[in-house]
């Protein structure tokens, strides 16, 4: 049987209805509203039983797992492969909150793989859009310790501990795992983390669901996954710039760069042995290979565009804003 040629891929979206999710991510996408409360919508995932699909093209049907087998480094380039196996390393997302999410924390990689066999969860977010007001936090305003964090969940005060921010649109949070942190009501946020569903939940403001039972804390777990070194400022400082790649995170799990542009771009991978990630948070874009493979994307799209293409020219439909992502050379 013939295996088709890779090409950039764009898949259908896994939206995630939840109860604190609001009702911006299906009209930011180009889909019919409707009544749901659609909190997430997971634009590139290989985990565990929400395996993306791609959307269009010779490969549509297949979903990310068949891919990563059948097609390997071509798709995620030799070093990704030897690092990380045949699991696609990065899960992309839109969150929208209408309702503050939980205090969390994510486990690193060691304490993942031996408490659940899993990676552990670095990510970052980048703020597409916030209401007057909104909030999120990020990490702790007051020195602490284990002692002090389980005495504030004892006593209800462990919002008072944390970071506090007030978000627009632009602004950047990275989040290595084991730092604590929340999304606030009225935060529209592009997410860019580790392949990993693990998350703790360490606060949830008391909430009760319609049969008055709280959610499930995980607080000794939490404890030992925080990391409770306190830093001054826990936002990511960037200049913006027009028609060239700002880089917004670069860790060993991802490097992500801000484009902004009004006018065509070249990019060249061919020293990367990486895929690559853009997602449209707004206008469009019109990405061309070096197979002269077109493929167009809007606002509220992702694209992986797979290893073996080392080369791109993005080519905006007016202006458009990208996050572009890929997995650096090992740290």
């Amino acid at each position: 049987m013939s295996i088709n040629k890779l090409y950039p891929l764009t898949f259908e979206p896994l939206l995630k209805e939840v109860i604190w999710g609001g009702s911006a991510i299906r009209p930011f996408k180009g889909l019919t509203p409707d009544d749901k409360k659609v909190g997430e919508s997971w634009e590139i995932s290989h985990v565990d039983d929400n395996y993306s699909v791609v959307a269009a093209g010779p490969l549509a049907g297949k979903n990310l797992d068949e891919l990563i087998h059948t097609y390997g480094e071509e798709l995620v380039g030799k070093s990704v492969l030897e690092r990380f196996g045949r699991r696609f390393p990065l899960l992309i997302k839109f969150i929208d909150a209408r309702d503050y999410l939980s205090i969390q924390v994510h486990p690193d990689d060691a304490l993942g793989l031996k408490r659940h066999n899993s990676f552990g969860k670095t990510e970052m977010w980048y703020v597409i859009n916030a209401a007057p007001g909104a909030k999120l936090y990020s990490g702790f305003a007051v020195q602490s310790s284990p002692e002090d964090y389980v005495r504030r969940i004892e006593e209800g005060t462990i919002v008072e501990a944390l970071a506090e921010y007030e978000v627009n649109a632009g602004d950047v949070f990275f989040l290595p795992a084991g730092r604590v942190h929340a999304i606030g009501a009225g935060c529209f946020i592009a997410e860019i983390q580790q392949t990993s569903n693990i998350t703790y939940r360490i606060y949830d403001y008391d909430r009760t669901d319609a049969a008055g039972n709280k959610r499930e804390l995980h607080t000794e777990l939490a404890k030992d996954a925080i990391d409770y070194h306190l830093e001054e400022d826990y936002r990511t400082a960037y200049t913006p710039q027009v028609d060239a790649p700002v880089e917004l995170v670069s860790c060993r799990y991802f490097e992500t760069n801000l484009l902004d542009l009004d006018a065509p771009l070249a990019r060249d991978w061919s020293k990367l042995d990486s895929f690559v990630i853009y997602i449209c948070m707004e206008g469009g874009v019109r990405l061309t290979d070096a197979e002269g493979t077109v493929v167009e994307l809007h606002q509220g799209q992702s694209v992986l565009v797979p290893a073996s293409n080392p080369s791109l020219t993005l080519t905006p439909v007016g202006k458009v804003k990208l996050l572009e992502t890929y997995i650096p050379a090992a740290k």
